[in-house]
């Protein structure tokens, strides 16, 4: 198994969010990365979580989003963060966090969240009115096609698919 180290960090440079995740292969749509339940991931605030679900995630290239697709029962099926466009290393993904996330509930429901965090970074941060335009126009593109167009629609289950199978051989 290949491991990808995912990094995202706040417009300052402060580690947000810190993954060890399984390189599930990368398609027309991006690098797709995968978490196990029992895994572990590192928070903002240095506390560590366990991941209690399968789940992967998409780094599309040049885009200003990533999507995280989790595995049922978890009430979200599909999380996307706005972030400035990931760098790929070798073995390591980093995206800067903009705040805005879109959730995309079982039932369909679509719901955008942390405009209150997007606002106050704004200021804290000293977003740039470019960085502040394209966030919220790749807002508003994920939000538009969250229901509706790949790779929101079905081209995670092969990777969810490939992940548990992955896990049941180790």
């Amino acid at each position: 198994m290949q491991m990808v180290r995912t990094l995202f960090c706040k417009y300052d440079g402060r580690p947000h969010r810190l993954l060890e995740t399984i390189k599930l292969g990368e398609d027309e749509h991006g690098l797709w990365v995968g978490s196990i339940p029992g895994s572990r991931a590192q928070r903002a605030d240095g506390n560590w979580v366990t991941i209690d679900y399968y789940r992967v995630r998409l780094f599309p290239r040049g885009q200003w989003w990533s999507a995280l697709f989790n595995d049922a029962p978890h009430p979200t099926e599909v999380y996307c963060d706005i972030t400035m466009p990931a760098e790929f290393g070798v073995d390591s993904v980093t995206a800067v966090d903009l705040d805005l996330d879109i959730r995309r509930l079982r039932d369909g429901t679509v719901k955008v969240m942390d405009e209150d965090e997007f606002l106050a970074h704004q200021t804290l941060y000293n977003y740039p009115p470019q960085i502040i335009a394209t966030a919220r126009a790749a807002c508003d593109w994920v939000v538009a096609n969250i229901s509706t167009t790949e790779p929101f629609s079905t081209a995670y289950k092969t990777y969810l698919d490939n992940l548990r199978a992955l896990a049941l051989t180790d």
